[in-house]
């Protein structure tokens, strides 16, 4: 009986309709039944002669019974009561089905912990009621993309053995005004249903930002009326699941800094609690890829230890996605194994893109090899903290050629060596044309993600974000940085800043100079391996500077 009423609840107007349908069916049939038999009680002339002007409106009535009203009524429910143009709120939700373990959620330990705490709360009521009956009510995950903030959820809601509702920040932005907040009410009123149900409920809205972003005043059009009134919507809901304890959870996703989002959703009361889910560290990737890679066949010699040294900074996804890629490439070579070097193949693909069909000219390969051997040599000889995993003239992503860097650990606050080893390496292809060939080439700019637009990126926040200026200017000059980027300074200290960011190139540039200088057959000899190969992998890489007796930058070198 409980389960007829909460599915009257939910299902009302559906419940509604099909009966004013049937009742009109049933009453059509009683007028038709009274209509002949009236009908038959006429003369046979007059039955002839209704039989006739039946014959001849009677198509053109049904014509416009049967196709004009659905027609309109069709319509007006499309566009009124959730069409494709304006789902007001009646859209249906499923919940979804999930079985993920918690074993099964590696590399995220952190986050792991934090969510236990509240796993361990909704299954254990008595410890509820110890620590005064009131459950955490929103719980919000920040990190970036792939990182397991909806894998993580889902086993949430397995290990409690509750139901998982899910949406997206999307489903609540459309094009009339109210539309948000009507699908809002939605979602929770069914929650509630579920909740009173099977004993509880957890909603997961992924990209939360979609809707939840700082409300604005409106300008026109109704779309800021729109926009706030969801969000008011969902605090209101927010606020409601405290009125009556229904044991609905409310987890969000987002991959924007939480500053980002309206500042009433995010207070104490509504999302208390925060987890961080960041990408997984040395530990956690090992753990990752020793997962994945016991779903496949993969030759003896794979290494999990060396491919989570190797891929720094991947996320779960990007791991995933690497041996899947792996797979593809041991299937096209007819292979039911993945071997190491499959799984190499794919490390490029997933950290490089896929080779492109531009053709060089030998003029443009000479010039991309020298161009590359200079990044090359002085971030394998000057940077104190970075390996040159790779080397290539292979156009990749709209690039000609490129070289790889790989930090030895993860780091999140290089140093000003380091970040002066940065520079050099950036410039360091600039320095190699021009001694080569007595000029330089369009591939040292460009615009962002060039050579030099990277080195000038690094030396201004040198100088004006973190005070390593040669000047002895001090402070973070973003402070005084208006909306349309100039900067609310004297134009004194604007001339001395400047002055400083130049001194910075100009003293990596003659660093680097003196080095290649010295090294210039070094530039020859590695310039020509590329020339002949393409493509060089790390161990080729150490085996030339091993032909030269020189070793990395004050450390020893480091197998992959």
């Amino acid at each position: 009986m409980k389960k007829l009423i909460i599915f009257v609840k939910i299902y009302w107007l559906r419940i509604l309709i099909i009966s004013i349908l049937c009742a009109i069916g049933i009453a059509g049939c009683i007028y038709a039944n009274y209509t002949y038999t009236n009908f038959m009680a006429l003369e046979d002339f007059s039955r002839r002669q209704m039989s006739g002007m039946m014959a001849v409106y009677m198509p053109m009535f049904f014509f416009v019974q049967f196709l004009t009203l659905p027609l309109y009524f069709g319509m007006y429910f499309y566009m009124m009561r959730g069409g494709g143009l304006g789902k007001l709120g009646n859209e249906r939700l499923f919940k979804a089905n999930v079985n993920v373990k918690w074993e099964e959620v590696i590399g995220m330990d952190a986050a792991k912990r934090e969510a236990w705490e509240m796993v361990k709360l909704l299954k254990d009521r008595h410890l509820l009621k110890v620590i005064g009956g009131k459950i955490v009510k929103g719980t919000l995950m920040v990190g970036p993309p792939g990182c397991g903030k909806t894998y993580l959820a889902k086993a949430i809601a397995t290990e409690c053995g509750l139901p998982l509702l899910p949406a997206t920040g999307s489903d609540f932005v459309g094009m009339f005004v109210g539309q948000g907040a009507a699908q809002m009410k939605t979602l929770f009123k069914q929650a509630r249903a579920l909740a009173k149900l099977e004993g509880g409920c957890i909603i997961f809205i992924d990209e939360i930002d979609s809707f939840a972003r700082p409300r604005q005043p409106e300008r026109g059009f109704g779309g800021a009326t729109s926009h706030n009134a969801t969000i008011n919507q969902f605090l209101t809901e927010l606020d409601g699941l405290r009125a009556a304890e229904n044991n609905i959870i409310v987890i969000a996703a987002t991959n924007v800094s939480e500053q980002e989002l309206d500042p009433a959703i995010i207070r104490a009361g509504r999302f208390e609690r925060k987890i961080h889910v960041t990408k997984p560290n040395l530990k956690e990737r090992v753990d990752l890829f020793r997962f994945y890679l016991g779903r496949v066949k993969t030759e003896a010699n794979v290494d999990a230890q060396l491919l989570a040294r190797k891929a720094l900074f991947f996320s779960p996804s990007d791991i995933d996605s690497m041996i899947r890629e792996a797979g593809i490439v041991a299937l096209r070579d007819k292979r039911d194994t993945i071997s190491m070097k499959d799984l190499n193949e794919a490390y490029d693909r997933v950290s490089f893109g896929l080779k492109s069909n531009i053709t060089l000219t030998d003029k443009e390969k000479k010039w991309t090899a020298y161009h590359e051997a200079g990044h090359a040599i002085i971030g394998y000889l000057c940077h104190p903290s970075d390996d040159i995993i790779k080397a290539s003239i292979v156009p990749r992503k709209g690039n000609l050629g490129m070289v790889a860097r790989r930090p030895l650990e993860e780091q999140y606050a290089p140093d000003k060596n380091e970040l002066l080893a940065d520079i050099k390496v950036m410039v360091a292809a600039y320095v190699a044309e021009r001694l080569t060939f007595g000029t330089t080439s369009q591939g040292v700019g460009g615009g962002p993600g060039s050579d030099f637009h990277s080195a000038m990126t690094i030396a201004h926040a040198m100088v004006y974000n973190l005070g390593m200026g040669n000047s002895g200017l001090v402070g973070d000059f973003s402070a005084c940085q208006n909306m349309d980027g100039s900067y609310n300074i004297a134009e004194k200290t604007r001339q001395i800043l400047d002055s400083d960011v130049q001194e910075i190139l100009q003293g990596c540039i003659k660093d680097v100079e003196a080095v290649l200088s010295d090294k210039k057959e070094l530039l020859e000899y590695f310039a020509n391996e590329l020339l002949k190969k393409e493509e060089l992998e790390y161990d080729e890489i150490v085996a030339i500077f091993d032909k030269f007796g020189l070793k990395p930058a004050n450390r020893p070198v480091t197998q992959l």
